[in-house]
């Protein structure tokens, strides 16, 4: 009377045989990569002591050291590396919070402070004005 159904449906769940990764390592992949342009920043703008503290993060993340280039500039403006690194340091502190990764978390919340303070002091130099700085 009826004919069984001799194909899969569309509907079933995909195969077991498909590598899927964790919500742990997909926001362990996703804090390595911002802290990973944090990296690159801070390097940029010459901190050697901050941008070890946030290289060892990153292998602590991935399991090995990260590529680095020490001494490479774009002759961008320091203001606008401090406020690049500061908003990349505000989504390393999101994710590291979000995984509970305490260690992530204080180094990202230090550089934070450190280039919030560095703008500060930009914004007072004379000749220099932060955008929506009074």
């Amino acid at each position: 009377m009826y004919e069984p159904i001799r194909t899969k449906s569309v509907h079933s769940m995909a195969d077991a045989d498909f590598p899927h990764r964790s919500r742990e390592e997909e926001l362990d992949i996703q804090l390595a990569g911002h802290l990973s342009a944090l990296l690159a920043v801070t390097e940029e703008l010459g901190l050697d002591t901050a941008a070890e503290c946030v290289a060892g993060q990153i292998a602590r993340l991935r399991g090995t050291p990260p590529a680095r280039r020490p001494g490479v500039t774009t002759g961008a403006d320091p203001a606008e590396l401090h406020r690049r690194a500061l908003a990349l340091a505000g989504r390393a502190l999101v994710v590291a919070a979000s995984r509970a990764d305490t260690a992530a978390a204080i180094i990202s919340a230090e550089r934070m402070d450190a280039h919030t303070a560095a703008l500060q002091e930009l914004a007072d130099l004379p000749g220099q004005r932060l955008i929506g700085a009074l």
